[in-house]
């Protein structure tokens, strides 16, 4: 009998993944932005407790599904999001780290360039577009500067590091110093803008600075799920109209 999910880690059918995905890091996220925004949503995945909902947002289809942490664990989700679901465009929508002392907790950041010293990219047969370096899709990015305007959200425009070690003995200093003096830090989005790049698909994403690793102030995880709904909210009404 053959299987009408096509992949070991989504559970849903094809039919039951939008063309449109939002992808934030932590599954109760997913769950949360779902309860919150979408209409007639249903679960449609949990393998791994990743938990996938789809929904309607004014009248159109959108998937909202958990990417985990880190360069490898968006990597399967969002290779067979675009492969095997024929997803069109995916947005990360995430948390992150300011190296920068006046870049303070609560600010949106919309990705220009993400930087990651890697060998995925070689895995999956795909060119940097700079060295170490993945865009995001320009017409994306506009599209989110566009509706932040008309919705008046102040959004910064930073380039970024995808790093791979959450903890490290290096430095900030030092870190940001091998990173190309970046001024925010994550862990997906170089492994997002690549495999768009690869399948000829379309991929942004914003951020929410939840930690300032100058300060040392951070966000709760409560507040992680429940206090970025500015980006979501704009993340949300700039996917509709791709």
């Amino acid at each position: 009998m053959i299987s009408l999910v096509p992949t070991p880690h989504i559970g849903a059918r094809k039919n039951e993944i939008a063309k449109r995905v939002l992808m934030p890091g932590d599954p109760q996220r997913a769950k949360y932005i779902a309860t919150k925004y979408l209409h007639n949503f249903k679960l449609v995945t949990s393998i791994r407790g990743i938990l996938g909902y789809t929904g309607f947002y004014k009248q159109k289809k959108v998937t909202i599904i958990a990417h985990g942490i880190g360069i490898p664990s968006i990597g399967i989700y969002a290779y067979e999001l675009f492969h095997f679901y024929n997803v069109s465009t995916i947005y990360r929508i995430g948390s992150a780290g300011s190296y920068q002392k006046d870049l303070d907790i609560g600010k949106v950041i919309l990705v220009s360039k993400a930087w990651n010293d890697s060998n995925v990219s070689k895995w999956w047969k795909v060119t940097e577009d700079e060295k170490n370096v993945f865009y995001p899709t320009k017409k994306c990015n506009d599209n989110i500067l566009k509706t932040a305007k008309k919705m008046k959200i102040s959004v910064l425009q930073e380039n970024v590091s995808s790093e791979d070690c959450f903890y490290k003995d290096y430095s900030i200093f030092t870190a940001r110093k091998i990173m190309g003096n970046v001024n925010v830090c994550e862990m997906e989005a170089y492994a997002l803008f690549a495999l768009a790049k690869k399948f000829g698909k379309k991929a942004a994403c914003l951020l929410t600075i939840s930690d300032n690793l100058i300060t040392k102030v951070s966000m709760s995880p409560k507040q992680r799920v429940s206090k970025f709904n500015q980006m979501v909210k704009l993340g949300l009404e700039a996917i509709i109209k791709e």
